[in-house]
């Protein structure tokens, strides 16, 4: 029998992911701040209710996707919280202990606090971001990083295999949201690359589509190169991830780096050419929209929302 799931937070990822376990047979209690985004996932069957309070107490794995560490404080610490449900109730009908899994990019530390204040209540926890975007979320391909007890990410496999198809246990808690910082360095180093190729392909007048042909199949290959560089070459600037939160991202990465004594020069210039995009009104587009942050440098006039620079 699977058990009833909650899910919190249904926007670009949750949305997807809730839609994803719908169709694989298990029944959802969702919450969002935003109740018409959920009217398409309760016309197929979710169930809405008024506060993460009320997802837990009808749900014995609650699941959760949304925007900022403090996002994550509020539904878990909150008054109406998840703690605040499970804290006198953190047993299943099996007898198992319930099951917290946040899969927001979030800080480290606050999955730690997470987990040791789940403990002390008899409940478990998991930090499970992911990776892969609109794309992975919506095809069930997303990568999941898992921070936390390996038994009790046993017990939740089945249900994140609707959701991904590379889940891997990277350690103790806050081990999956530093295996995501790592994965944001590096998407971070390589937006700018993608950027920056096609802006300069672009002023030097060359046949976009075939330089994008050219060198996706060779050494400088990579996801976002294969995924954002055709919507950059169509003006598409929708968000398969929000700038805003990629330069939350950045911020939590460059913050636990200090706390190591570690630099890192080239993620903070990366994220200060997001925050130029931000101040140009970029805050909410996808985080390809770079180029336009970039090109704004050069004065080129060419990438513009829906302008498409191919035919």
């Amino acid at each position: 029998m699977n058990p009833g799931i909650g899910w919190i937070g249904t926007g670009v990822i949750g949305g997807s992911c809730v839609k994803r376990l719908l169709d694989a047979g298990y029944s959802l209690t969702i919450y969002t701040r935003s109740p018409g985004k959920a009217e398409p996932l309760v016309a197929l069957g979710a169930t809405l209710v008024n506060s993460p309070k009320e997802v837990a107490l009808r749900s014995d794995v609650v699941m959760s996707t949304v925007g900022y560490p403090r996002d994550v404080r509020e539904i878990f610490f909150g008054e109406n919280g998840i703690y605040d449900a499970w804290k006198n109730a953190p047993i299943d009908a099996s007898g198992l202990p319930k099951i917290y899994v946040d899969m927001t990019t979030s800080s480290p530390e606050l999955a730690r606090e997470i987990d040791s204040a789940s403990r002390r209540a008899g409940f478990a926890s998991l930090d499970a971001p992911v990776s892969g975007g609109d794309v992975g979320a919506k095809n069930g391909t997303l990568s999941i990083m898992v921070g936390g007890d390996a038994e009790t990410l046993k017990r939740v496999e089945p249900i994140l295999a609707n959701l991904g198809t590379n889940i891997r246990h990277s350690g103790s808690s806050g081990a999956g949201q530093r295996t995501k910082m790592a994965n944001q360095i590096l998407i971070a180093g390589g937006m700018i690359g993608v950027c920056e190729a096609l802006l300069y392909a672009y002023q030097a007048g060359l046949d976009l589509n075939g330089v994008l042909e050219s060198v996706s199949k060779g050494a400088a290959g990579s996801w976002s190169l294969s995924n954002y560089g055709p919507r950059i070459l169509r003006g598409d600037y929708a968000p398969g991830f929000y700038v805003e939160h990629f330069v939350k991202d950045m911020g939590i990465a460059l913050e636990d780096a200090q706390k190591m004594n570690l630099s890192l020069p080239g993620l903070a210039l990366v994220k200060q050419l997001y925050l130029a995009l931000v101040a140009q009104g970029g805050a909410r587009k996808g985080t390809q929209a770079l180029v336009q942050a970039l090109a704004k440098l050069s004065d080129v006039d060419a990438f513009h929302d829906g302008q498409s620079l191919v035919e």
